[in-house]
């Protein structure tokens, strides 16, 4: 059975669900006056989360999905710069008072690109303009080839609590193949930098489905990385798309494995991982006992948002920079993509939206069941509903694909609670998707788009 649920569901093109609904259905209905409006009517004692997009690379990782742009330049990094410092300024400028910060999380791109000084002044702008806490957590992403000594140290300074450290694989064949050498050396020299700088938590992101990729050598690669003892990994499967993505045209498509090898290399790494004494959280992290991603997934308070599983429970997240995307309680507004057309927006002095989605009760209600599933692998159908006005039946009683996933013993059904079955849990994005009303035709959007 195990062979056919992967064969029919596993190898489906599903959305990662980092939110719903998907960005497929973001329009330009939402402009920057809408997301004005929204801004001024935020909550003034609810927590925010803050997300800041660093859009450049020193070279191309052929297997990427990120929005960046190479640059050998410092000059276009600091006119960008100097244009998110504006942008800080006017967002903060549309909000009734200094809105208190949850989380902070500088993604790219390659954050770390910046130079140390204009990090610091980063960080003091952003408490300038909002109320931090002792609390505050700061995350960055890193490629650990760019980390210098100095750069460590004003991570440090600048209070972040946690970095993600790019390693994906160690395999110098499969480097070669993605465009990307990094040595084992490289990763421990950066973990250490950032321990003894005081950012003593760590993230390892690790990818399967790369080219050249084997079973064997992404054992060997969890294993080098578990020497280096991280409190988390976040570990993904190669999304490969060349007609949106045309840079990973230079991957060598018949070096890709299949996806009954994908799913044996995912395995592989979670059974690796486990073995070394990490939780299992959701669908694709791990994390070490005492971390608060396994003390939030023991209390059922798991979150999953565009980083992935988290602890962050603020209900709006303000995006900053080309591309990025923010979430308040009545919706979600993207910023134009192209670094260059968002300048333009900010030196207009209006808000970058370039599109954005206005959230209905219907999609509340939705999100929701989608997101315990992602984390839980399991909701209250019946409660959720309840909870946002609806009738359940609909949803448990006239969905076909819900019934099929049934049939095929994926999950069960009892009371009103969907549980997904324990040996079937690699699929739990299939039965998400049962959930989302707008699949199809997001699906369609993406493929035009691509």
């Amino acid at each position: 059975m195990h062979a056919s649920i992967l064969q029919k569901y596993g190898e489906m093109r599903l959305p990662r669900y980092t939110s719903y609904p998907t960005a497929p259905r973001f329009a330009d209905t939402i402009d920057h006056q809408t997301y004005s409006e929204w801004l001024a009517a935020i909550p003034r004692a609810q927590d925010v989360s803050l997300y800041l997009h660093i859009p450049f690379c020193r070279s191309m990782c052929w297997y990427c999905g990120c929005h960046t742009t190479i640059t050998r330049q410092d000059e276009p990094i600091l006119d960008y710069l100097a244009v998110l410092k504006d942008e800080i300024r006017m967002v903060a400028g549309r909000t009734r008072q200094p809105l208190p910060i949850g989380e902070v999380h500088f993604g790219g791109g390659t954050p770390t690109i910046i130079e140390p000084e204009e990090f610091l002044a980063l960080m003091n702008l952003l408490r300038e303009q909002f109320s931090f806490a002792g609390s505050t957590g700061i995350a960055v992403e890193i490629d650990p080839r760019r980390l210098t000594v100095e750069m460590a140290e004003a991570l440090g300074a600048g209070g972040v609590t946690r970095a993600s450290l790019g390693v994906q694989s160690f395999d110098p064949v499969v480097q070669k193949a993605i465009n990307r050498i990094q040595s084992e050396a490289q990763t421990a020299d950066a973990v250490h930098h950032l321990r003894r700088s005081g950012v003593d938590n760590i993230n390892f992101d690790l990818i399967y489905g790369l080219p050249h990729q084997t079973v064997g050598s992404c054992i060997a690669t969890a294993r080098a990385a578990l020497a280096m003892r991280p409190e988390r990994f976040a570990v993904f499967g190669y999304a490969h798309i060349p007609s949106f993505k045309k840079h990973q045209r230079m991957i060598d498509e018949n070096a890709l494995p299949d996806g009954a090898a994908r799913n044996a290399q995912a395995m592989a790494i979670s059974e690796t991982l486990v073995a070394a004494g990490y939780r299992q959280i959701g669908l694709d992290h791990f994390a070490l006992p005492h971390d608060d991603l396994v003390k939030a997934q023991e209390a059922g308070k798991l979150r999953r948002n565009f980083q992935g599983y988290t602890t962050d429970n603020c209900e709006t997240l303000i995006g900053f920079g080309a591309s990025s995307i923010g979430r308040s309680q009545e919706g979600y507004a993207q910023n134009e993509v192209a670094p260059g057309l968002y300048a333009r927006h900010i030196a207009s002095g209006r808000l970058a939206t370039a599109k954005g989605y206005r959230l209905t009760g219907e999609d509340r209600m939705r999100a929701e069941i989608i997101e315990r599933l992602m984390c839980d692998f399991s909701a209250d159908i019946a409660a959720i509903a309840a909870a946002h006005g609806f009738d359940a039946h609909p949803l448990l009683d006239q969905d076909a694909k819900l019934a099929a996933l049934a049939e095929d013993g994926v999950l069960d059904v009892a009371g009103g609670v969907i549980q997904v079955r324990q040996d079937h849990r690699f699929v739990v994005r299939a039965v998400a998707a049962a959930f989302d009303a707008y699949l199809e035709q997001s699906q369609r959007t993406h493929s035009k788009a691509a």
